[in-house]
């Protein structure tokens, strides 16, 4: 994309994971929970997924060259669990290979030197960039990016977040085909879908509705929120796969666990 400095070689967001992935909201997302499956459950309603075709494969950038590989399927640090979510940041530096252009960008924000940019500075460095966020947005992009909420963020993560960006840019604008700065519900169904996420009817409503600026009467979504309502859809969907670990699209959650995935989506 013209104007964005490019991410290192190998660093890869946007590319397809290998074709053995899969696909998460495909077969067997979609069927019916097994009998056996306890009745405490949380489960998907029976069809989940299943008037759309999945994705040939999901959305799973791989890292940035010589960092330590993570599970596939993930484009962000490896959850830790569900500890404190004010958990202090570990420092961190610039991957190998980083755009020097990145490297200013952040180290212009970071104006007392601390390694660390809080959210109103990274609201501002990415603004130097045409990418205007309201500070939820921004908020909302630290946490899936750290795993924290304590709203700062470090080189490395900043390095993530900003070659991620772009890779979501270049997706809002394909399906935003009559170029109005918009996209509507048919179009977030086939950019969900290019991300490999395929929601129900009932869930593409309701995302619609949230996300749109207007309360839901012009039923579009601007980048903004559309970057919003992937970061929310993603990140649930990731948790909810941390529990859902044999992908029957069913999972248990004491009251604890789910209370702590869900608020973090909410307070941003």
């Amino acid at each position: 994309m013209s104007g964005y400095p490019q991410p290192p070689p190998g660093y890869g967001y946007g590319q397809p994971p290998p074709t053995t992935a899969q696909p998460y909201g495909a077969s067997p997302y979609g069927a019916p929970p097994a009998p056996s499956q306890h009745q405490h459950q949380h489960q998907h309603q029976p069809g989940y997924g299943s008037p759309y075709a999945a994705p040939s494969a999901p959305y799973a950038p791989s890292k940035p060259p010589k960092e330590s590989q993570q599970p596939h399927g993930s484009a962000y640090p490896p959850a830790p669990g569900y500890g404190n979510p004010f958990a202090s940041l570990v420092p961190t530096t610039f991957p190998p290979g980083t755009d020097p252009t990145v490297v200013a960008c952040f180290q212009v924000a970071d104006q007392d030197g601390s390694g660390l940019i809080d959210d109103k500075e990274l609201q501002g460095a990415l603004s130097s960039y045409n990418q205007v966020f309201s500070l939820r947005t921004v908020r909302l992009l630290m946490y899936h990016f750290t795993n924290t909420s304590t709203r700062k963020i470090g080189p490395k993560e900043f390095t993530a977040l900003f070659y991620s960006l772009q890779s979501w840019r270049a997706i809002f604008e394909r399906f935003d085909r009559d170029r109005s700065g918009r996209i509507d519900a048919n179009e977030l169904r086939e950019a969900l879908l290019s991300l490999g996420f395929a929601v129900s009817p009932v869930v593409l409503d309701l995302l619609v509705s949230k996300f749109d600026k207007t309360g839901g009467k012009s039923k579009a979504i601007e980048y903004d929120n559309f970057i919003e309502c992937c970061l929310t859809v993603k990140g649930l969907t990731e948790k909810f796969k941390e529990k859902d670990t044999k992908l029957s699209g069913s999972a248990t959650f004491t009251y604890e666990s789910f209370m702590l995935t869900v608020l973090p989506f909410l307070i941003a």
